[in-house]
């Protein structure tokens, strides 16, 4: 069984608009809504084999966030500059490599890309993956990761103003 979760990175600030996109931080919003989506993980039995980001400084706060949120080794943390504004397919291209190597991916990035990459993979319609939100996507054992769109199943679609915890 291969499990992606596509984890849009927590809210950012645009207090200081000297700033350029990439250095963003995370807002106060976003520090408290990452570790409540990272414990409504956990609580679900969540935790990952891998997280992957994009490099961007909101993007990268958010993965460490998820990462001490699971337990998971925040050194461990693989950081891509594609991630940044890669396309849908360098993302599938990413996802074939990195699922042949694990079964619990998260992939920490940016809208639209999150968006486009949940509704390609599951085939669903998600309108907008909001910050810190995460789409839960499956592949069968038997049939693996495949890059075909619609070929994974959607687990969930939380994110923090939704009450419900990922299992519900």
């Amino acid at each position: 069984m291969k499990r992606i979760y596509l984890i849009r990175h927590a809210k950012s600030s645009w207090s200081n608009p000297d700033l350029d996109d990439f250095s963003r931080p995370l807002n106060k919003r976003g520090k408290e809504d990452c570790p409540k989506m990272a414990a409504r993980l956990v609580a679900a039995g969540i935790r990952p084999d891998l997280i992957v980001a994009s490099p961007a400084k909101r993007a990268r706060k958010t993965a460490i966030c998820m990462a001490k949120g699971t337990g998971y080794a925040q050194e461990a943390i693989r950081f891509d500059d594609e991630l940044y504004l890669g396309a849908l397919s360098y993302h599938l291209q990413l996802l074939e490599e990195l699922l042949h190597k694990v079964n619990v991916l998260f992939l920490v990035g940016h809208n639209p890309a999150i968006t486009e990459l949940g509704e390609h993979l599951t085939g669903s319609s998600l309108g907008n993956v909001p910050t810190c939100g995460i789409v839960g996507v499956e592949y069968p054992a038997q049939q693996g990761f495949s890059s075909e769109e619609g070929a994974g199943r959607l687990l969930f679609f939380d994110f923090p103003k939704k009450p419900a915890s990922p299992t519900d």
